[in-house]
Order: structure tokens, then sequence, then C-alpha cells
């Protein structure tokens, strides 16, 4: 557990980023373990959809620990979970969901700073969020649980007008809390993930986007993970309902074996 573990971290401190496969079954995780991926993590959101919920906790944690466990036990390579906004409404709701991840070999969480209300995505407010993370670090220091903390901070996601500097003053308190790595989905101008890259200390995780720079870019502002998010699921689905339609329109299955 603890070698899977130092593994995972030591992965977000290399020259180059790494590339997080994220997954959402059995055989993406099995496909991806044998392209030579470092390490994977689920997508929530993504899992929900294949379970039939809208994201954001909409599927019990029940539900996705069932999923999460098969997945971690049919490969060998580190395995991280989006953990959203803990599936718990107090800190040690949380911790026992953790601790649970972490009885199966889940090396790393991300966990969000903002939450999903009747659909409606909001920030929580800074310092209650940061003394709920801190609280939970240092629960699980006191279990002797070693996992990867990574904070997911959706100011860019919200595309909030002042998205830079409020996501600078939430690193700058969510540092303090004890966390492992900083997680910007829809950060993608490149002024503004070195910006952040060069105000933390801490790992920079940034995430699939049309207009993300490429790897070799990235590598060159600073960012150390890059995920893949629920987007490859999504682009899947589509060529699905593409081939399905080739099949009803020539009457024919030829088109799924070309």
């Amino acid at each position: 557990m603890m070698r899977r573990f130092e593994e995972f971290k030591k992965l977000h401190y290399n020259e180059i980023p790494f590339l997080l496969g994220n997954v959402w079954n059995v055989p993406t995780a099995v496909q991806y373990e044998k392209l030579g991926f470092k390490a994977i993590g689920t997508s929530s959101a993504a899992i929900a959809s294949e379970l039939g919920y809208e994201d954001g906790e909409n599927m019990s944690f029940e539900e996705y620990f069932f999923m999460i466990k098969r997945i971690t036990s049919a490969v060998k390579i580190p395995l991280s979970v989006d953990l959203e906004a803990g599936y718990g409404n107090t800190a040690e709701e949380i911790i026992s969901n953790i601790v649970k991840l972490h009885e199966i070999g889940i090396v790393g969480i991300n966990l969000e700073d903002s939450v999903v209300n009747n659909g409606i995505r909001n920030l929580k407010n800074t310092v209650e969020f940061a003394e709920k993370v801190k609280t939970i670090v240092e629960g699980l220091t006191k279990r002797n649980i070693a996992i990867f903390i990574n904070i997911r901070c959706d100011v860019f996601l919200l595309n909030l007008e002042n998205a830079l500097e409020e996501a600078k003053q939430r690193i700058k308190i969510y540092e303090s809390c004890g966390i492992d790595g900083i997680f910007l989905p829809c950060i993608t101008n490149e002024n503004d993930i070195k910006e952040i890259a060069v105000f933390t200390k801490l790992p920079l995780n940034v995430m699939c986007m049309p207009n993300l720079p490429n790897f070799k870019v990235l590598n060159m502002l600073g960012v150390k993970r890059i995920s893949m998010g629920n987007f490859l699921n999504n682009y899947l689905n589509s060529q699905f309902e593409k081939l399905t339609k080739r099949v009803l329109e020539e009457n024919s299955f030829v088109s799924i074996f070309e």
C-alpha cells in the first residue's frame, strides 16, 4: 500500500508532467495499464453517467464504491478517486469514506471546493471549506493513512471574472491545510497556468480542454499532472450513437467491422 502511494506521489515531482487516464469501468482501466499509463483516476461524471445519474453526487457512495473496488482489483497501477465534495456532509463522514477507499488500495483523492445543489454548482466559502479539509487531513494523519489529497479549485470551471486572483487567494489558504496537490479544471490560458505554477509550492494539475496547450507547452509552464476528465467517455458515447445510426441506415452490420 505504502509503495503504491509513494509511487503515485513521486509522479507529481518528475521533470515532465504525467498523464492521468480517467476511467469509468474495468475495461478502460485495463486498457490504460496496457498502454503504459503510470496511474489512473476515476471520473465520477463518467461513472455516474454509466449508472444513469447526473454528475454531482447523485449516485450513492455505495454504488460508486462498488465500481471503484472492481476497477482497482483489475489493475496494478495506482488508482486515485474523484471524490467530488466527499459524499458526506461532515468531515467525519468524508474521513470514513476515505478510510474505506484506503482499505481497498486507493492512493489518492480529489476534493472539490464547489458543490452542486438542484443542478447548480456554486463555490463553497473558502475559510469553511479549508477548515473542513484541515480536519480531514488531521483525521487521516491520526489514523496513519497516507493518501494523496488533491484539492480541485473550481474558479475557472465556473468562469469567474476574477478567476486568477480568486484561485491564488484560495490556494494560499488551502496550502496551509496539509494537502498534496492543486487541481484547476478549465484553466487554459498559458499566462494564467504559468502564474499559478510559480505561485504555488504544490504540484499543479490541469484538465483536458479544447484549447488546452499541448503537453510540451504545459511542461514548460510548470504543470505536473494532466487529467483527461470525462471527455473520452463522452466522445466514445457519441461514436456509439454514430455507428448505431449507420447500422440502422444501411440495414447492415458491415460498418462495425470496417
